[in-house]
């Protein structure tokens, strides 16, 4: 049985969904169609997967009623200031074959986030979006923006698993009222997630898997969670973590894994905001480029 959360806005989201990341365009529709089959209802996507056309056709082919499921995608860095934002997240719309979406967030801390996030709330208050926030903010920038914008994020999507379990993050995202949600619960396998003895000998334990621990894990924690898979029994594996409850005393002992770092990079290295400036760039001279032939 699914379990929600309600949003500060009083919406309310699946504590477990189907996230498209690293699915390609080929595989993504047979895979949104196979997890509303085993029974998610709640697909997240972004703009920069390029595969939201593949999402909205998956849902309309699904017979799920658009209704009952909760959709979100995120505004990618390029797209960013208002004018830009405005019009990108009407795009997404078009290509998920939709006339709203549930949620919808800032996906990188960087460049216009102030302008993409007005037109975002104009959205929202026009009753195109139903819930609005933000990704890969850091607690700092997450208060921040918190506080200097007229609609607070209900959402902050960002790294979290065993390994780098966002303590402070979580503190300060429960004093705001912001839900955090975890865009790699198993952190990508990096550090050897799955084959950890600790994980083992609690999963053994309950009769469960290392992933379904750990999945269990972060929604005790009042953790969303939106695990990738492109295999229907792993769907069904990471779906089937609503028939079992981790003791406090297991609860502790995984909370005595944390490293407190990423496994992936830090948004606070100068380094990696280039490598995000450099990105943003070659997708700027590739589209003008499509551009330029098409007209030519």
């Amino acid at each position: 049985m699914m379990e929600y959360v309600t949003l500060s806005n009083g919406v309310k989201m699946p504590v477990l969904g189907y996230g498209v990341y690293q699915v390609t365009r080929e595989e993504c529709e047979r895979c949104v169609l196979d997890a509303l089959k085993v029974g998610y209802r709640s697909i997240d996507t972004v703009q920069s997967y390029f595969n939201e056309e593949q999402v909205g056709s998956a849902i309309q082919k699904s017979g799920v009623p658009r209704e009952d499921i909760f959709l979100t995608t995120k505004v990618w860095i390029e797209h960013y200031g208002y004018e830009q934002a405005k019009a990108s997240v009407l795009e997404s719309m078009r290509k998920l074959r939709t006339d709203y979406l549930d949620l919808v967030l800032l996906h990188q801390p960087f460049s216009d986030t102030y302008g993409a996030w007005r037109a975002l709330e104009e959205l929202y208050e026009e009753g195109k979006i139903r819930a609005i926030g933000i990704s890969n903010f850091y607690a700092d920038r997450m208060v921040d923006f918190a506080s200097f914008n007229r609609i607070k994020p209900v959402i902050n999507q960002v790294e979290v698993h065993i390994f780098n379990q966002q303590k402070n993050a979580k503190e300060w995202a429960d004093k705001y009222g912001i839900q955090l949600e975890a865009w790699a619960p198993f952190g990508e396998g990096r550090g050897g997630t799955f084959e950890n003895p600790v994980i083992g000998e609690i999963a053994a334990k309950y009769g469960k898997t290392p992933a379904q621990v750990m999945l269990r894990w972060h929604i005790q924690r009042g953790i969303v969670v939106i695990p990738k898979s492109t295999h229907i029994e792993r769907m069904e594996e990471n779906f089937n973590v609503f028939d079992f409850v981790l003791s406090d005393g297991d609860m502790a002992v995984i909370a005595g894994l944390d490293r407190a770092e990423s496994a992936f990079f830090s948004h606070q290295d100068p380094a990696m905001v280039e490598w995000f400036v450099k990105m943003v760039e070659e997708r700027k001279q590739q589209h003008d480029s499509a551009k330029e032939e098409k007209n030519w």
